[in-house]
C-alpha cells in the first residue's frame, strides 16, 4: 500500500493499532474511525491508554503494529513524507508549550512562518484572527508568563489552528487548569465542534463529552471497552466497567478510591 491519500471521507482511520513499551502493552488492536467534522471524546480512567492512543495518530509515539491513516495518508507507511503529513493535525497539550521567552503573537507566527513559509504579514493577520476565535485578541503582545494558564491553553489552541490542520486532537487540555478557568478553554473547544472542525479529544470532563461529542469511546487497560453516542455510553453504558468507571467519576465522593 502506498502513502498517498486514497480519497476516503474518513478524516481519521486507525487500524489494528497496538503499543508496546518493552514488556508492557499499553494499546492493544484498536480500531477508531473519525468521520470529517466528528467530535469523538475518548475517556477512561488514568493509565489506560488514552493518551498513548493520539501520540500514535500524529506518530509522536511509533505503533508497534496497526496502522494510521489521517486524511487517506497512511503516517505509519514507510514512505510516507511525516512532517508533511503532521501539517494536517494540530494537538493540544495538558501542558501549554509555550515559548515563554516569546510574545504570544511569535508563539503563534513562527511555526507558519518556518514550517508553512508564511509570509510576516500573513502569519500575524493568520494568527490575529485565531487569537480573537478563541478569546484571546488582547493578548497578542503579552509573553506567556503574564498570561492565566487558561489564556495560555488557548493561546495553544489558537497555535495549532494558525497550521490550517484537517483534524485536532486535545490530549486533557483543561488537566492543568484551576476549576475556574476550565470553562473559557471548553468554550473555545465547543466553538470548534460548532465550525465543524474534525476532533479527537481525551478528557475527563463528562459534561463536555455529554453535550459536544458525537461519540464516546471509553479505553480501558489499553483496549477499546465500549463506544457509541454519548446517550448511550456515558448515560446509559452496556459494560460494568464503564458504569464503574463512571460511577467513580460523576459521583466522586462515593469513588471509595
Amino acid at each position: 500500500m502506498s502513502a498517498a491519500g486514497d480519497g476516503s471521507g474518513r478524516m481519521v482511520e486507525i487500524r489494528g493499532l497496538s503499543k508496546s513499551f518493552g514488556d508492557l502493552e499499553v494499546l492493544s488492536g484498536i480500531d477508531v474511525t473519525v468521520e470529517a467534522g466528528e467530535v469523538v471524546c475518548v475517556i477512561g480512567p488514568s493509565g489506560s491508554g488514552k493518551s498513548t492512543l493520539l501520540r500514535c495518530v500524529n506518530m509522536l509515539e511509533v505503533p508497534t503494529a496497526g496502522s494510521v491513516h489521517v486524511s487517506g495518508v497512511e503516517l505509519t507507511h514507510r514512505d510516507v513524507d511525516i512532517d508533511a503529513a503532521r501539517r494536517m493535525i494540530g494537538m493540544v497539550f495538558q501542558q501549554f508549550n509555550l515559548f515563554g521567552h516569546l510574545s504570544v503573537m511569535d508563539n503563534v507566527t513562527i511555526a507558519q512562518r518556518r514550517v508553512l513559509r508564511r509570509t510576516k504579514g500573513e502569519a500575524e493577520r493568520i494568527g490575529r484572527e485565531n487569537l480573537a476565535k478563541v478569546g484571546v485578541a488582547e493578548k497578542e503582545s503579552s509573553y506567556p508568563p503574564q498570561l492565566s494558564g487558561g489564556q495560555q491553553q488557548r493561546v495553544a489552541i489558537a497555535r495549532a489552528l494558525s497550521m490550517n490542520p484537517e483534524v485536532m486532537l486535545f490530549d486533557e487540555p483543561t488537566s492543568a487548569l484551576d476549576p475556574e478557568l476550565v470553562g473559557d478553554v471548553l468554550g473555545a473547544m465547543r466553538q470548534l465542534a460548532e465550525e465543524g472542525m474534525t476532533m479527537l479529544v481525551v478528557t475527563h470532563e463528562m459534561q463536555f463529552a455529554r453535550e459536544v461529542a458525537d461519540r464516546v469511546l471509553f479505553m480501558d487497560e489499553g483496549m477499546l471497552v465500549e463506544q457509541g453516542p454519548p446517550s448511550q455510553v456515558i448515560a446509559d453504558p452496556r459494560h460494568e466497567r464503564t458504569r464503574t468507571f463512571l460511577a467513580r467519576v460523576l459521583n466522586p465522593t462515593h469513588a471509595g478510591e
